[in-house]
């Protein structure tokens, strides 16, 4: 009997220190969970107080993309720059443009090299992979220009053709279809760091079309409307918005905000009007 119960005492002493560690390890777990969040916020809330500190916030753009972004003598105007110079605003701080290749902009803020990216940018699948977009801006869709007499009636005849697009853009991700679902084939894409480049090649008969943003297209239309022209049907449906480093909630909030504060006093529309006369080029 001696036996049995020294057995059953040693039993009970296993169990005890079994739950013991169980929860031990459990606890220890919701400690470096919370540790982690804590950490997490922390980080988000230095990159803003060093934002501050610094006195500037720093946008990566491509200035070739009017009336979003576009060079105005030693400074910088447009849609995109407005947005940004508010969001500069709200911290208190200045804002520094990078302006660089559109093809590199999301690498710029995945990079930490700049605090947020904003030019005419279009939310897509891919680009979600690698940053976290605001809420959206702007309804874009990609449009085709052609020259005034060209037999291009419709998007599916740009099959086979040599088309001008703007690199890194989707317009340029469509016209290539690597992934095999745009409804052209075989088409020939020329790329341009500039819209105006490609227009221009398109009006001296070096392409045959032109695949490029809506808002640009029509600005480019309305000044050359005697030598090229828009195809009535658009090749895609799309959203502008502004992208931050992945994780970084802080300046996501902030930017939404801004946004946010925008949209309802009607000074985005406003400031959208205001380049509507714009003409690109």
């Amino acid at each position: 009997m001696k036996k049995i119960a020294a057995l059953f005492l040693s039993a009970v002493m296993v169990l005890s220190l079994g739950a013991c560690q169980s929860k031990t390890t459990e606890a220890s777990s919701n400690t470096d969970s919370t540790a982690s969040t804590a950490n997490e916020q922390s980080a988000e809330t230095a990159t803003l107080d060093t934002i501050k500190a610094d006195g500037y916030i720093t946008l990566a753009t491509n200035a070739e993309f009017e009336p979003f972004e576009f060079k105005d003598g030693d400074g910088y105007m447009g849609i995109d720059i407005e947005i940004s110079k508010k969001i500069a605003e709200k911290l208190g701080v200045e804002l520094q443009v990078h302006d660089i290749a559109f093809d590199t902009v999301i690498a710029e803020v995945q990079s930490g090299k700049a605090n947020f990216a904003a030019a005419g940018i279009t939310v897509n699948e891919d680009r979600k992979k690698n940053v976290d977009f605001s809420e959206t801006y702007f309804n874009a869709n990609q449009s085709v220009i052609v020259l005034a007499d060209s037999e291009i009636k419709v998007p599916a005849d740009l099959s086979g053709k040599k088309v001008g697009v703007q690199q890194g853009t989707t317009g340029d991700v469509y016209c290539t279809n690597e992934d095999g679902t745009s409804e052209v084939t075989n088409i020939e894409v020329q790329r341009y760091n500039k819209g105006v480049d490609a227009v221009t090649d398109l009006i001296n008969g070096r392409l045959d079309a032109v695949v490029i943003d809506d808002f640009p297209a029509t600005k480019f239309v309305e000044k050359n409307s005697d030598k090229i022209q828009k195809l009535s049907d658009t090749l895609t449906v799309e959203e502008y918005a502004i992208a931050v480093k992945k994780g970084d909630t802080a300046m996501l909030q902030v930017i939404n905000e801004v946004l946010k504060e925008m949209k309802d006093s009607g000074e985005l529309q406003t400031v959208i009007d205001s380049y509507e006369n714009v003409l690109v080029g």
